[in-house]
């Protein structure tokens, strides 16, 4: 008996983990300019916000690293990457000019999100020096994504 109510719990708090990282994603894909706003109709584009939220979806990835279903890891790293390869095509839309306007620039599909977090990283020449562990979590949690 107490076998079925575990597995029951764990299936209910796999459900809910999804549902989380689903909910993260679309809060970060409204930013990204592909939901359009409730409230007006219009796609809009907020690059702060939406990195924040790809962000924390990075963070959860990490931190429950090993502590995941498959099937909730799969749904984890694939949002994520998602996001991110959306994030990339959308900050060098915003660059070129107007978002709404642009089609997807293909050297941003071709960019994978590895080739993204190795350009951000070359980019941050001016970060002050810091001890290798807090560096290390630094960098995972400051990701520029091409912005």
């Amino acid at each position: 008996m107490a076998e079925v109510q575990t597995n029951t719990q764990s299936g209910e708090l796999s459900q809910r983990f999804i549902e989380f990282v689903m909910m993260q994603a679309q809060n970060a894909a409204l930013f990204l300019g592909q939901i359009p706003n409730p409230q007006t109709g219009q796609g809009e584009v907020n690059l702060e916000l939406a990195k924040m939220f790809i962000d924390q979806l990075a963070m959860i990835q990490e931190k429950t690293r090993g502590n995941l279903t498959n099937e909730e890891s799969a749904v984890l790293r694939n949002t994520l990457s998602n996001l991110q390869m959306a994030f990339v095509e959308v900050s060098q839309q915003t660059k070129g000019g107007s978002v709404a306007a642009s089609p997807p620039q293909p050297e941003a599909k071709a960019e994978t999100p590895a080739a993204a977090e190795a350009s951000a990283a070359a980019e941050k020449t001016d970060a002050p020096e810091v001890p290798p562990t807090e560096s290390e979590s630094r960098k995972k949690f400051t990701k520029s994504y091409g912005a």
